[in-house]
């Protein structure tokens, strides 16, 4: 028989209401309302780039799809660390993310003192998109593929120039080419790929590696010649241009952007942020914008990611150390 004392009954209520309140504060609660107030995506790139092109892409889905504010904030410098160490010492509660070139977060404890881990202070989300390199020469340059440019290597007498940004993933990536094929190239530092790509418009530097969203334009417009790709099998966006995989096997590089959380963000958080978002890249409209980018959607998966940045963590370090790279 419910009683009819006014004080009881509010005493009651006030427990079951503090009841509802500490229910509500339980990580498992929590996680089922996520998200529930705006959620940041960091690009430690300025805009404009492949990062912050496809941020504001996923932005844009991720807020149609969760009813919240998605937004995209630029935070560049240092190769992308400073964005990425903002990230790592952010809130683990799946408002604040990472989207970046995974090459910076791989290559980046080998050449730099870092202030953060990428592999113990970020947790992988999902790898949205990749994007291979191409590998370009001069617009006269004698050469039609891989093998043609290591013959005019070892005949020319003097090591073809190529251009890059220092202590990057294209800089790593030559060197194993070249050391491949059995030459040399002349390393000629950028501060970015965009001007290296400039010079080798120009016919100011023999070749270039960087990605086909930056170098597709040049090539089509003729103003440079593309040899080469670096994706596994042939590339929809770069038709006619063989893989350098067909030559070196396993040979693949380019730019994965992965999304990233700071460590400690729940489980539950990061797969339903992993399934959303490969649920976004796997729509057909989608799939076509990247395309047009230069990318591909991906479906790895975060537990494939951490594996795959332990592995191209050691890979990366190992040509550093042994052909003694060194950052700017």
């Amino acid at each position: 028989m419910a009683s009819k004392n006014p004080a009881f009954s509010r005493r009651a209520l006030g427990i079951a209401a503090t009841a509802l309140l500490a229910c509500a504060a339980l990580p498992g609660h929590a996680q089922d309302a996520y998200p529930n107030k705006m959620i940041r995506i960091i690009v430690p790139n300025p805009a404009g780039g492949t990062s912050d092109i496809l941020g504001r892409l996923l932005a844009k889905e991720l807020g149609e799809v969760f009813k919240q504010s998605v937004i995209v904030e630029n935070k560049a410098g240092g190769n992308g660390h400073i964005g990425a160490s903002f990230v790592a010492k952010s809130a683990p509660d799946g408002y604040t993310l990472l989207l970046m070139d995974m090459s910076n977060a791989t290559i980046g404890p080998s050449v730099a003192q870092l202030n953060y881990n990428p592999l113990k202070e970020l947790t992988p989300v999902t790898m949205p998109a990749y994007s291979p390199h191409l590998l370009v020469v001069r617009h006269d340059l004698p050469v039609k593929n891989l093998d043609e440019l290591a013959a005019y290597a070892k005949k020319s007498g003097q090591p073809v120039s190529f251009g890059t940004p220092l202590a990057s993933i294209s800089q790593l990536a030559g060197i194993l080419l070249a050391q491949d094929r059995g030459f040399q190239f002349n390393v000629i530092g950028y501060k970015g790929g965009a001007q290296a790509l400039a010079d080798l418009a120009g016919a100011q530097i023999d070749t270039a590696m960087a990605s086909v969203l930056a170098t597709n334009p040049l090539v089509q417009s003729g103003k440079i010649k593309a040899i080469a790709v670096t994706s596994a099998k042939p590339f929809a966006a770069t038709p006619g241009v063989p893989t350098v995989a067909s030559q070196i096997p396993n040979f693949v590089t380019g730019s994965w952007q992965g999304l990233l959380a700071p460590a400690g963000t729940p489980p539950a958080v990061l797969d339903k942020l992993q399934a959303t978002v490969q649920q976004i890249v796997a729509r057909p409209d989608v799939a076509k914008r990247l395309q047009e980018l230069g990318s591909e959607p991906s479906d790895m998966t975060r537990q494939q990611m951490a594996e795959w940045m332990q592995t191209e963590t050691v890979r990366w370090g190992k040509v550093v150390k042994d052909n003694n790279i060194k950052a700017e």
